[in-house]
């Protein structure tokens, strides 16, 4: 049985920061990329970040270049999202993903139930 269970969301001021977590169990997690994506209220979910089997490769989406750092720790089968000056715009539910081999996407072979990122201003 696969799982992945984010942690780590809350409520915080602008300029804050959070660390997102994601452990993942039932799977050979050193087989499948990890990522992060979000969704906030009334808009579709969007691509945050991703990271490949290694840690060696990652990539960002625009809006959080220089923010936001994925990392993953595959001896304890986790992947991190450090979140640094934190905007209201990235107030969203942040989705843990993982693919067999590749980037995720929104093809992704799994996903996490969801940790909500509140961010006041």
């Amino acid at each position: 049985q696969v799982q992945l269970v984010e942690s780590g969301g809350g409520l915080v001021q602008a300029g804050g920061s959070l660390r997102l977590s994601c452990a993942a169990s039932g799977l050979t997690f050193t087989s499948y990329g990890m990522g992060w994506f979000r969704q906030a209220p009334g808009k579709e979910r969007e691509f945050v970040a991703a990271i490949n089997i290694s840690g060696g490769s990652t990539t960002y989406a625009d809006s959080v270049k220089g923010r936001f750092t994925i990392s993953r720790d595959n001896a304890k089968n986790t992947m991190y999202l450090q979140m640094n000056s934190l905007k209201p715009e990235d107030t969203a539910v942040y989705y843990c993903a993982a693919r067999y081999r590749f980037y995720p996407s929104t093809r992704s072979d799994y996903w996490g139930q969801g940790t909500q990122v509140t961010v006041s201003s």
